[in-house]
């Protein structure tokens, strides 16, 4: 017995009836494997839809605030630890495969015991983490904390998305990921010029500090203003054989991959801009702390720009059409940045203009890529959600290291891998977004049938 394809549309108006759910559901019944879904909480409307975007864009704001706001002190780290540029360019990768390999754990553990558990408990790990970070003494003892950081920021990133995909889907939850992304998207514009504030006062080590009160102040919050979403009688199995079989039947989705691709090949164009910024601006184009987190703050509104249009956007064109229009600018964007470095015409101008379109696709993309797909599998949205935020975190950690690796005396390293991963997602979506998107089967766990 399996779900009959279902066309997904773009109705602005309502999330869409998720009969590959009721499908699913009533094959683990059949054969015994879980009672009957338990009706869903209504999504929340008026002034609960604000303050559900508030409190869960505030939390999600923990991950961009951890990576941010001691871009400025890399000089510093470099200095003080007696470190490569390179090596300390790896602490980035190590946040970003902590948060990468961090949700494809806390993807199926969100599927079986809730939402709310594993959020709290990323945040207590956040927060242990961020007071190891405060006092490692080496490099390398930096790069393991920063892993630990990623791994408790991965539950927030993991559970936000399920939590979106719980109560919305479709448009809806591509309009609730702008929304979202609104309140998150200040992260990265704030972050910057107050790790260069605290740099004014202490060393890269009080940007730790401020980074456990955060998460302090966020694991308050969620618990005492988050309720869990996710009913007991929806929940999965937690084994092994299942966790491998939903998978498994994501990655036979080829739409589905090509969404995650694309994700993660935006979010690695993206991290190189955060990851190689602070040597380009400030080492070659000689700005300083101060100005540094002014340029990274205008450019982060690009982003916000692209998010908060889109909501707009998605009354009147699909958003598998987003996607495409959002990759395309990131292309041409992209190149001419590369262009430019590569030459040396225009100087800092025509590397900071198409910078800020850069970053506007970004905005535009990013939200739609995980609403197209989830919307496939609400099933198993924390599995999911998981897989793509994986995918994100481990593709754009590698951008970092390979920057540095590269060496850092221009911005043709930088623009570059932009150029690349952009490119490529450009190819991705051009060959998987074609015609209208067809709901995928549901992602079955292997005893549905045993």
């Amino acid at each position: 017995m399996t779900a009959a394809p279902q066309t997904v549309t773009d109705d602005h108006s309502q999330s869409f009836p998720d009969t590959a759910v009721a499908t699913s559901a009533a094959i683990q019944h059949a054969s015994g494997s879980t009672p009957p879904p338990a009706q869903m909480p209504p999504a929340p409307t008026g002034r609960a839809y604000l303050r559900f975007v508030l409190v869960l864009g505030a939390l999600i704001a923990i991950g961009p605030l951890t990576i941010d706001t001691y871009l400025p002190a890399l000089p510093s780290i470099t200095r003080d630890l007696a470190a490569t540029e390179s090596a300390v360019q790896l602490t980035l990768t190590g946040i970003l495969l902590g948060m990468g390999l961090g949700q494809l754990l806390v993807g199926p553990l969100a599927d079986a015991v809730g939402r709310r558990r594993p959020l709290i408990a990323g945040l207590a790990l956040h927060i242990a983490a961020s007071i190891f970070c405060a006092f490692a003494p080496t490099i390398e003892l930096l790069t393991v904390g920063r892993v630990l950081q990623g791994l408790g920021n991965a539950a927030v990133a993991v559970v936000a998305m399920a939590m979106v995909r719980d109560q919305f889907s479709g448009s809806a939850a591509a309009t609730m990921l702008s929304r979202l992304m609104l309140v998150m998207g200040l992260a990265p514009v704030l972050a910057p010029t107050l790790g260069g504030a605290i740099l004014q006062v202490t060393s890269w080590r009080g940007v730790f500090v401020l980074l456990a009160i955060a998460g302090t102040m966020m694991v308050t919050l969620a618990s005492f203003a988050l309720r869990e979403t996710l009913p007991p009688a929806n929940r999965r199995k937690l084994a092994f054989r299942p966790v491998v079989a939903t998978y498994g039947s994501l990655l036979k989705d080829r739409t589905f991959v090509g969404l995650v691709l694309i994700s993660g090949l935006m979010f690695a164009t993206l991290f190189s801009y955060i990851g190689g910024s602070s040597f380009v601006l400030q080492d070659i184009y000689g700005l300083s702390v101060a100005q540094f987190g002014l340029v990274f703050g205008l450019n982060s509104l690009g982003f916000l720009t692209g998010s908060q249009l889109n909501p707009f956007l998605l009354k009147r064109f699909e958003a598998r059409v987003l996607v495409r229009v959002g990759v395309t600018i990131g292309a041409i964007a992209a190149l001419l940045t590369l262009a430019s470095a590569a030459t040396g015409f225009g100087g800092l101008v025509l590397i900071l203009t198409p910078l800020w379109f850069i970053l506007f696709a970004c905005g535009l993309t990013l939200p739609n890529t995980p609403a197209l797909a989830l919307t496939r599998h609400g099933e198993a949205a924390g599995t999911a959600a998981a897989l793509l935020g994986a995918s994100q975190f481990v593709i754009g950690g590698a951008a970092a290291p390979l920057i540095g690796a590269m060496g850092s005396g221009s911005a043709v390293p930088m623009t570059l891998v932009m150029a690349l991963t952009a490119t490529l997602a450009l190819v991705v979506a051009t060959l998987t977004l074609r015609g209208r998107l067809e709901a995928a089967e549901p992602a079955q766990p292997a005893d549905a049938t045993a």
